[in-house]
């Protein structure tokens, strides 16, 4: 990669894209953005995954894509229409910039496409790296045709799949978490045994820019350095913002909130980041207490 990087960002509004975005012109690159309305500046490329839609001239003089779309999976209830939005929203936006490059001729060297720990599906006992066999189930063959949709591209660009955990930042995945523990409402979930991935919103944007500039293609778990269950995450919460925690919710009363609520509350995937770590990544947030403390203290 050059230097001075010049990068379109899909998602680029969102959680992660926006942070992406702001660190990356921080550091002096620069990032352009897809968006689903005539473009208003020289910094933005008009789009519509929905339609297939991506001019390859959109991507003359880029060095990397990072592909952030898709609607949000902590949304419950999955009824069968939000699925199909799931599963449509990643798919459609991912082979839509995999034909653009292929379109593109010489265009970007690097595809950096958002996938998730969900791969995985409910592991208990297992320790989860890069070379574990994918799950079974919803999620997990989502994200596998979602991974396979960014393996569409061309040979001659490198195809990275981050593999997510809940990112912790406001407007997070633990979002829910830490309002229930604010209102006194804290709780443990099921045994609180299981373990639920997670990384700060300032390591996994550390983390997209450092692979930006690594030689690592295929799956990478973007994940913290540290697992933690859910019992050590509720805890944390509750000791950050000085909350007593609730009598825990058993599993049958999780277990009410459906399919949604199985998969997000009480599956266990204890993943590691092996492939992150060895290509010598440096975290910020190494434990959940650091992340969480961040993001109390406004700094995340």
């Amino acid at each position: 990669m050059p230097a001075s990087r010049r990068v379109l960002i899909s998602g680029a509004s969102g959680l992660v894209g926006s942070e992406l975005t702001r660190a990356l012109r921080a550091a002096g690159d620069e990032a352009l953005q897809l968006v689903r309305r005539p473009a208003r500046n020289s910094e933005e490329r008009e789009w519509d995954p929905a339609a297939g839609r991506l001019d390859a001239a959109a991507l003359d003089g880029v060095d990397a894509v990072v592909n952030l779309s898709g609607a949000s999976i902590g949304r419950i209830p999955w009824t069968p229409a939000y699925r199909r939005e799931l599963r449509d929203s990643r798919l459609a936006a991912t082979r839509t910039i995999a034909e653009a490059l292929a379109a593109a001729g010489r265009g970007p060297l690097t595809l950096i496409n958002a996938s998730a720990v969900g791969f995985y599906g409910d592991r208990p006992g297992e320790r989860l790296t890069e070379d574990s066999t994918p799950g079974s189930g919803f999620l997990p063959e989502l994200v596998k045709d979602w991974e396979a949709a960014a393996h569409g591209a061309p040979d001659r660009t490198r195809v990275v799949t981050i593999r997510s955990g809940v990112v912790v930042a406001h407007g997070g995945g633990f979002g829910p978490v830490r309002q229930l523990t604010q209102f006194g409402l804290g709780t443990r979930f099921g045994s609180g045994g299981q373990f639920w991935p997670w990384i700060s919103l300032h390591d996994e944007v550390a983390a997209i820019i450092h692979l930006l500039g690594s030689d690592i293609e295929g799956p990478v778990n973007l994940v913290g350095p540290t697992p933690a269950t859910s019992d050590r995450v509720t805890r944390v919460y509750a000791q950050q913002l000085h909350r007593p925690r609730a009598l825990p919710a058993p599993e049958f009363a999780v277990r009410m909130l459906g399919e949604a609520g199985q998969r997000l509350l009480l599956d266990s995937m204890e993943v590691v980041p092996t492939r992150l770590r060895a290509d010598g990544f440096r975290w910020r947030d190494s434990e959940i207490d650091d992340a969480v403390a961040a993001v109390v203290r406004g700094d995340a």
